[in-house]
């Protein structure tokens, strides 16, 4: 028999529900690109939901959030709507950053969704900056920023941890842990694979948690972020997770062998999660396929509404681009 949720029954279903909003806008992204709709890199988050449901259904909405290349779930967890998501990845002047970031630069100041950046490691010195502003504004915010494994191979990844700890930032630090930086196992590209022990190297308190897990992912995040809020400085979770696609559209994939893909699939966090719903007697099938049906309405209504959507005008591809001063 499955354990007893540590959350209400409406928190239960949520999580489910956003798991499922994830994955079908992912599906149907990954369809989009194919008839060339959706241009561009596109990095899919199928088979790692269960991170960024959990983890920011554990902060407060006005939190600061920055994340990777990967980040449409994130962006849509937060707030941001997924017709704006959608809009944006159609190259249209109605998505979140007016059809100029495209897949990899989501962002949306109005839920504190700070992007979607391209570059690895690259959103870690912001979120210690946002935490720095929070800090000298008296606030009580915190700044969460998700990065993948490879990003901790990166000097940014240092320095940040460094600055956070030694002034105590309210910084938390998600590694979300796929075994692969594009195509490299983590053990041909870091010598040190414990990656709490990175962290911890830099007096950070680390934790490695079930990142295929939403009820770990959550339960796990609250209690960091509850320690970090009330001033005990950043804290560092590594979330284990897989994804089970190709690093991006264009990857072949001839790194990681078919087994290993399956066997991770048998984790999927959404089948096994839903699975343990219905043996708590919380949802069954019917309930279910509503829920199902109900996100692929939420799908195609931001399809449609990418679809409508306007390319920004020709006289206006230099409005927001600044030459500095005596530049030809």
């Amino acid at each position: 028999m499955s354990a007893p949720l540590p959350f209400p029954r409406e928190l239960a279903l949520r999580l489910l529900h956003d798991m499922v909003r994830i994955r079908r806008l992912e599906e149907r992204a990954a369809e989009l690109y194919g008839e060339g709709k959706i241009r561009g890199f596109l990095h899919l988050y199928i088979g790692e939901e269960a991170v960024a449901v959990g983890a920011l259904h554990a902060l407060a909405p006005d939190d600061a959030v920055v994340a990777t290349y990967r980040e449409h779930g994130h962006a849509l967890i937060q707030g941001v709507s997924m017709q704006a998501i959608m809009a944006e990845m159609y190259g249209k002047q109605e998505g979140c950053s007016r059809g100029r970031g495209g897949s990899m630069h989501l962002f949306d100041a109005a839920t504190r969704f700070f992007g979607g950046n391209a570059i690895v490691a690259g959103g870690l010195p912001l979120a210690v900056g946002l935490a720095l502003a929070e800090r000298m504004q008296g606030g009580s915010r915190i700044a969460a920023c998700f990065f993948g494994e490879g990003a901790m191979a990166e000097g940014a990844f240092h320095e940040a941890l460094n600055l956070a700890a030694l002034w105590r930032l309210p910084v938390l630090f998600c590694c979300e842990n796929n075994l692969y930086a594009m195509g490299t196992a983590l053990e041909h590209s870091e010598s040190q694979t414990d990656l709490c022990a990175k962290a911890a190297s830099y007096k950070v308190p680390a934790q490695a948690v079930d990142g295929m897990d939403v009820v770990a992912v959550q339960q796990a995040t609250a209690a960091a972020v509850q320690q970090v809020r009330g001033g005990g400085g950043p804290f560092f979770l590594e979330f284990k997770t897989y994804r089970f696609r190709a690093h991006s559209m264009f990857d072949p994939e001839l790194y990681r062998d078919k087994a290993e893909v399956a066997k991770w699939k048998e984790r999927g966090p959404i089948h096994n999660y839903s699975a343990r719903l219905k043996a708590l007697g919380l949802l069954d099938e019917a309930g279910f396929l509503a829920l199902a049906a109900d996100v692929d309405a939420e799908v195609e209504a931001a399809v449609a509404f990418a679809e409508a959507g306007s390319l920004e005008p020709v006289d206006d591809l230099l409005r927001d681009v600044h030459t500095p001063e005596g530049a030809s």
